[in-house]
């Protein structure tokens, strides 16, 4: 493809910068916060694309010039072999801002995790991925909040529900969810499970599901559409547990999405919780209704948790991670655990980006 058709884009990508900043230094549109949020979002996200192409218009003349006097100037013509360089450089990092973004990936999510098949194994496995999860934002600098979560008999989760936001404003590509979204689906174990006396090696699950975090001028929710049922808390939770109506069960009546909450202390708390999960729930189904690829992309976080269908399967006998989709092996499961995910979330990112590159290409 030539460079003019690849960068064709870039000339109403410069318009629409400079017609965002013109609106951001009128005073009058702050006036309207939701507005002037969104406005300053997609001015974020358009920065580093007209960075690149700055520095790629740079290089681009810098070649011409030193081409243009090196029949006449050895210094010029010593210099052209590095300018090319640098030249295909900022193409190349060009045409990778340029590429389709995840509407999504300036997005926090939440992160759920449901033990599956395995029974008590499945849910001490689902507790593993949670801390290991919650080490790598540690590692990202990102804040998390357990929202919701009910713990098994020995210590693990039956299900559990965090909230993983960024602080301040991120880089392009650095936010949870652009980060985290190829984490949906089901993620398997082989093991010696504590619970086994004979050393044998069992294989268990536990499912993960990604939700792009939505805010409230995201999802308008009808409060006439709820049905809201507040029951008495069950499990570890202190003198308020079985002593108060705190828990709540939320049904939005149009699609039948379900919500429970009984971590807080007050029902109002749990209210809250319930809604926040039940618009990052809304905001996926639709999306996923409007949209044909983000209902591919929400396919691949498998709801059911069977072992046969898995993402990723964590060995412990032999310490090894293997993600099936983009066949990534490393013998480092322990490293891992303790939220070293950079490496295997790369290699994803990159075989994302190199099936966007290709389809640009075709």
């Amino acid at each position: 493809m030539s460079e003019k058709n690849r960068f064709a884009s870039m000339p109403e990508i410069l318009k629409e910068y400079e017609t965002l900043e013109a609106q951001m230094a009128d005073p009058s549109i702050h006036s309207d916060q939701g507005k002037a949020r969104q406005l300053g979002k997609r001015y974020a996200q358009l920065g580093p694309v007209i960075a690149g192409y700055r520095e790629y218009k740079k290089c681009e003349a810098d070649l011409q010039a030193a081409e243009e006097f090196a029949e006449s100037d050895p210094e010029f013509a010593a210099e052209v072999p590095a300018l090319k360089s640098a030249y295909d450089v900022a193409a190349e990092k060009l045409e990778e801002l340029l590429l389709p973004r995840d509407p999504n990936d300036d997005r926090d999510v939440i992160l759920e995790i449901k033990a599956g098949a395995g029974g008590e194994e499945s849910a001490l496995f689902a507790g593993d991925l949670l801390r290991m999860y919650l080490r790598y934002a540690e590692k990202q600098g990102w804040k998390t909040e357990v929202i919701e979560a009910t713990e098994s008999d020995l210590g693990g989760y039956k299900d559990v529900s965090v909230a993983v936001k960024s602080r301040g404003n991120p880089e392009a590509g650095s936010a949870p969810f652009a980060k985290l979204k190829f984490e949906g689906g089901v993620h398997r174990v082989q093991r010696v499970p504590e619970t086994e006396s004979q050393g044998r090696i069992h294989t268990s699950a536990a499912g993960v599901l990604v939700l792009p975090e939505a805010e409230e001028i995201d999802v308008q929710i009808n409060m006439n559409e709820l049905r809201i049922d507040v029951y008495r808390s069950s499990g570890p939770g202190g003198q308020s547990v079985n002593t108060t109506d705190s828990a709540v069960r939320i049904t939005h009546l149009p699609t039948g999405i379900v919500v429970a909450c009984q971590n807080e202390k007050s029902q109002l708390q749990n209210k809250e919780s319930a809604l926040r999960i039940l618009r990052a729930r809304l905001l996926a189904a639709a999306q996923e209704a409007a949209d044909a690829q983000a209902a591919a992309t929400r396919k691949s976080q498998v709801r059911t948790v069977d072992r046969s269908e898995r993402i990723r399967t964590y060995n412990f006998p032999e310490n090894r991670i293997s993600d099936h989709r983009v066949n990534f092996k490393a013998n480092n499961l322990d490293a891992v655990l303790n939220g070293e995910l950079d490496d295997v979330i790369g290699a994803l990112l990159e075989a994302d980006k190199a099936e966007k590159l290709a389809a640009a290409e075709a």
